[in-house]
């Protein structure tokens, strides 16, 4: 029995060899990387703000800012004036001196920070210019790069501030520090009081298309209209007070382009005043729509809150006759919304616009509109898929969240590739125009459409209403977002994919450009992967392979719950998960979000070992059986191929006893030594050891390397010869005391001959390297391609999503969102 329990004790230890590791502490004593260690070391210590569990503390607070603006849009000059009266509530327990205000649209400055910080390199780090030969250095700049820096050079940007004014009107000094402003207040702002303070200001709107901008206009010359049509979107566009936070203070980082943006809750009260022909879309609800909307357009309105498919309020035809409109003058849309933490509008005389409601059932905000907007450019691709892709994001987002609390949720088509606000979002996808003057759409603009208006629209829950800091962690809206967004989209369709597979992050993560996904966003390489496709990966694998989807969907919703209409942080999400799934999850987190280690789980061999009992008649019968089963030498066997007798063949009478027996024949000797050893185990020793021999079971032992250093459980499928099939899980807690290579011994019964193993299978985990999870090693499929595929040439999103599976690993998919 001892030779038992010694085979036992080497099958399942570790032959680890130890080697360096970026996350590995260094010690005097060998080397040991501990892969569990737990994240509390690395987290902010809880307090009363933010406790333990993850929770909101007993002492959370926020700010409050409310906002009442005028604003007015000139056309024909592309011009913003407006006057805004801000009250700022201070909830915080401390006195502000001062308040710091977000210019995002002085970032389009010839001075601005991020004008002068931006560097021509690529994404890897790699210059771009050359000086190979002479002094001369060749460039490869674009001719948009170039129609770029003529627009902000041939324009006076960013914001022009004409006074800044406290509650009595008297001027309030200010200092503006890049894309942003330092008010001082004429008195501190003690806690639990509010001021009030007005600015009144003006800058001139961004062709989006010659800067690729968030916002900004897109100009249409062909229209049947002198002078054509614009469409404006416009985002960015007043003076926002910064966030000031329990964690950070005020939030003043600098806008550079990457980092979104933090903002504070309150209530918007905006009044826009436009050509009389625009039609407007806004955050918040209309207040005034008799006065901007004709009598019929009021009625298709109230009928389309219980259609059972989109109404046209403003119809293709209507939208086409005012496009070529001469008329004069303005009207004023006047827009109220309540609790949010930013606000966006869209204005054109191009706009078809539909709606239709969505029910929310058993909930306190039971009727939505999910409305679009879109110029005939848009034509039948979004007719038939904006609105219904709107109402599909609330119906999936809500279940896995909380009810959708605004009263709108709406899609926009411009000239921005995608982005999002409160209750509105901007999305480019068009349709195609033909020489005869038809418009269609391909697959991949069909697939574009429906997945950027399900991502844009479910920002609404992130980060518009778990109100995350995106200029710092940007995985913490993006990445959440697109998990969510990978799930609605397989529940509309399975085959439109948008690339939120674990096999889609695979070149990404054994890439040399990947850098953590807890780094600040403006100093990521590649945005697109790191922010977007490795977290929904690593959330995608959380619910499907660590936890299930019933513990994961439930700490989900916890935590979306917990921090609605709050701020929540990393450590308050870890924390959730972790408290509320009740599985410890510090090792998958520092992991997939603090290392650049990746998923290689290498299956090295797998040893068969049959259970030695030291008893010679029956362990010398089975020595003999594997001696007869190796292969024949070679000389052997061409010497008996060629008829060649062997000495003691042609000569049978000088033999002994030991040409009639072998080494494998069993003696009295034998014997007794057995019989010696078997006196000296315990009686319950005799009985495990006859079980285990009547058995006869098959035991194997597994040889695992982790060659990409992120630990991960093993998933394992066994093959057997009767063609038997099993599935095993083993956890990533078997990397705990020896995280490069493990071995596992697996007992099978006696008709379960193993013939195979394959580690992860349906590609679940992310490995990089499918070569070697199999075991025999198989010949790996592949494909040559004949000819070089010509590049492709037109709309920049089109060609992105011409191969799906490629749509997002793009970092300048998104423009606005790079």
């Amino acid at each position: 029995m001892r030779v038992y329990l010694h085979l036992l004790i080497l099958a399942l230890s570790s032959s680890a060899i130890f080697t360096s590791s970026a996350s590995e502490i260094v010690q005097s004593k060998g080397r040991f990387d501990d892969k569990f260690r737990q994240l509390e070391e690395s987290l902010p210590t809880p307090n009363d703000y933010r406790n333990a569990a993850g929770e909101p503390g007993k002492e959370y607070w926020q700010q409050q800012v409310d906002y009442k603006i005028n604003v007015t849009l000139d056309e024909q000059k592309r011009t913003i004036q407006g006057e805004q009266v801000i009250t700022y509530h201070n909830n915080s327990p401390y006195t502000l001196k001062y308040l710091w205000f977000q210019l995002e649209q002085n970032r389009f400055k010839s001075d601005s920070i991020a004008e002068r910080s931006s560097a021509f390199y690529g994404v890897d780090g790699s210059v771009r210019a050359e000086n190979t030969y002479g002094d001369s250095a060749f460039a490869k700049i674009s001719l948009q790069d170039l129609r770029r820096q003529q627009f902000l050079a041939d324009n006076n940007l960013g914001y022009q501030i004409a006074a800044v004014t406290g509650a009595n009107k008297k001027p309030l000094k200010y200092t503006i520090v890049g894309a942003q402003m330092r008010v001082d207040l004429p008195t501190p702002l003690k806690s639990k009081q509010s001021t009030q303070l007005r600015i009144n200001y003006g800058y001139n709107i961004l062709e989006e298309d010659a800067v690729g901008a968030r916002s900004g206009y897109e100009h249409f010359p062909d229209d049947n209209r002198e002078g054509g049509n614009d469409i404006f979107l416009l985002a960015q566009w007043f003076p926002r007070v910064a966030s000031y936070s329990d964690y950070e203070a005020w939030h003043n980082k600098e806008f550079l382009g990457s980092g979104e943006f933090t903002l504070e809750f309150g209530n918007y009260d905006v009044s826009m005043t436009v050509p009389s022909d625009h039609i407007v879309a806004a955050t918040g609800v209309l207040q005034n729509s008799k006065s901007v909307l004709s009598s019929e357009q009021l009625k298709r309105l109230d009928s389309a809150k219980k259609a059972d498919k989109p109404v046209f309020i403003v119809s293709k035809d209507e939208a086409l006759a005012n496009e070529s409109s001469t008329a004069k003058g303005t009207k004023t849309w006047h827009f109220k919304a309540e609790n949010v933490r930013d606000f966006a509008w869209a204005s054109s005389r191009k706009f078809i616009w539909d709606a239709q409601g969505y029910q929310q059932k058993n909930s306190q905000n039971p009727h939505v509109m999910a409305m679009s907007f879109y110029p005939k450019e848009g034509g039948e691709l979004w007719q038939q898929y904006s609105t219904a892709a709107v109402i599909h994001t609330l119906e999936v987002y809500s279940r896995f969240t909380f009810d959708y609390p605004y009263p709108a949720a709406i899609s926009v088509n411009g000239p921005v590739g995608g982005m999002e606000y409160p209750m509105i979002s901007f999305n480019g996808p068009r349709t195609i125009w033909h020489e005869d003057g038809s418009r269609t759409y391909t697959l991949a603009e069909k697939q574009f459409l429906i997945g950027v208006v399900i991502h844009e629209v479910g920002h609404n829950y992130f980060p518009m209403i778990v109100n995350s800091d995106e200029r710092q962690w940007t995985w913490m809206d993006e990445g959440i977002n697109s998990f969510l967004d990978g799930i609605a989209t397989r529940e509309w369709d399975p085959n439109l994919s948008w690339g939120r597979e674990p096999t889609d992050v695979i070149e990404y993560m054994k890439s040399n450009v990947q850098v953590p996904i807890m780094t600040q966003s403006d100093s990521v390489l590649q945005l697109g992967p790191n922010a977007y496709i490795k977290p929904a990966v690593a959330l995608n694998i959380l619910r499907e392979v660590i936890l299930g989807r019933e513990l994961f969907d439930f700490a989900f919703q916890e935590y979306s719950r917990r921090w609605m209409n709050k701020r929540p942080t990393p450590s308050d999400f870890f924390r959730t998960m972790e408290e509320a799934s009740g599985v410890d999850l510090d090792w998958f987190f520092r992991g997939w979000f603090y290392t650049t280690d990746h998923v290689d789980i290498s299956l090295d061999r797998i040893y068969k070992l049959r259970l030695d009992s030291n008893n010679p008649d029956i362990d010398f019968d089975r020595r003999r059986q594997d001696y007869n089963d190796k292969p024949m030498p070679y000389s052997v066997e061409r010497n008996q191929q060629s008829g060649q007798k062997t000495w003691v063949e042609l000569n049978p009478g000088n033999t002994d006893y030991h040409d009639q027996h072998d080494q494998f024949s069993v003696t009295n000797k034998d014997r007794n030594k057995y019989n010696k050893k078997h006196a000296e185990l315990d009686p319950w020793e005799q009985q495990v050891l006859a079980r285990a021999l009547k058995e006869d079971k098959n035991y194997y032992v597994f040889n695992f390397s982790n060659l990409g250093g992120l630990v991960m459980p093993i998933l394992l499928d066994l093959t057997f010869e009767n063609g038997h099939t099993e599935s095993l899980v083993l956890p990533a807690e078997i990397w705990r005391r020896s995280p490069f290579e493990v071995s596992k011994l697996i007992v099978t019964d006696k008709d379960n001959v193993l013939v195979s193993a394959v580690v992860d299978r349906r590609g679940e985990t992310a490995d990089v390297d499918i070569e070697n999870n199999y075991y025999p090693r198989q010949i790996i499929p592949s494909r040559i391609e004949a000819f070089k595929e010509e590049e492709r040439k037109g709309n920049k999103y089109r060609d992105i999503m011409h191969d799906n599976k490629e749509a997002l690993k793009d970092p300048e998919i998104k423009v606005k969102k790079k």
